[in-house]
């Protein structure tokens, strides 16, 4: 099921966000595919989240995770082993590839594994140019006033 969006009156309003079309399609592309390995993301403070994936039967050295510009890319395969004869699998061992798209300024803290969970760590650290800050209205004066008292 193909749904369209129509973003005109985001357009209309706003700047710089013209990569978010291309966001949702890859989103909705990506919501076809498989979802292995299960995961969670939870927000565990005002700019802090984590990313908890199960990743039974995988050990540190076959997952790499990768950090680039607002993209997070978590890859495991298990080395090929002799084949032995199984009752029953249950345990999945098949290799993955799952990325998470980041927002500006998202960064990845720490990664660790515990308990057959990846946990991942992020938190968003807006430098100190681009949080808001007060302008201070000069009083009584024009723009051309102060710019002529300046010179």
């Amino acid at each position: 099921m193909r749904t369209t969006f129509d973003f005109a009156p985001l357009w209309r309003s706003t700047i710089g966000f013209d990569h978010l079309a291309d966001l949702v399609d890859s989103t909705m592309r990506q919501a076809t595919e498989d979802h292995y390995p299960p995961y969670n993301i939870e927000r565990s403070g005002e700019d802090h989240y984590r990313i908890s994936l199960a990743v039974a039967g995988f050990g540190a050295d076959d997952i790499t995770v990768t950090a680039e510009q607002n993209a997070l890319t978590i890859d495991g395969r298990k080395p090929e082993k002799a084949a032995g004869e199984y009752l029953y699998q249950g345990i999945a061992a098949r290799p993955f590839r799952r990325v998470f798209n980041l927002a500006d300024y998202v960064q990845v803290k720490e990664a660790a594994f515990r308990d057959g969970l990846l946990i991942i760590d992020l938190v968003r650290e807006v430098p100190e140019a681009m949080k808001p800050r007060r302008i201070q209205i000069a009083g009584g004066a024009s723009p051309s006033q102060i710019e002529q008292k300046a010179a």
